[in-house]
């Protein structure tokens, strides 16, 4: 078997990481950060770029369909933490 989809995978994703932190590093130099705000980080440039770049999605039924899968995955992964709650010992 070969791992060429997971090095082109891995090296995409590290090609992304380096270019979120140069933009955020650039980003840092010519003003400093106004007081009460952080200094810009990777996954809220992330975030930025993919807010301006990317259509929002207008359809209603798409976002139900996301908030009730978000939820289910939040309900298994809250039942699943206190599985393993109850079975720990301390």
């Amino acid at each position: 078997r070969r791992w060429t989809s997971w090095h082109r995978w891995t090296v995409m994703a590290m090609l992304a990481h380096a270019f979120l932190a140069v933009v955020a590093c650039t980003e840092r130099i010519p003003e400093p950060v106004p007081v009460g705000w952080i200094s810009l980080t990777c996954n809220e440039i992330h975030h930025l770029f993919t807010t301006l770049i990317s259509p929002p999605v207008l359809d209603a039924a798409h976002r139900l369909r996301c908030s009730r899968w978000r939820r289910r995955h939040q309900y298994r992964a809250q039942q699943g933490h206190y599985q393993r709650q109850s079975t720990h010992e301390p």
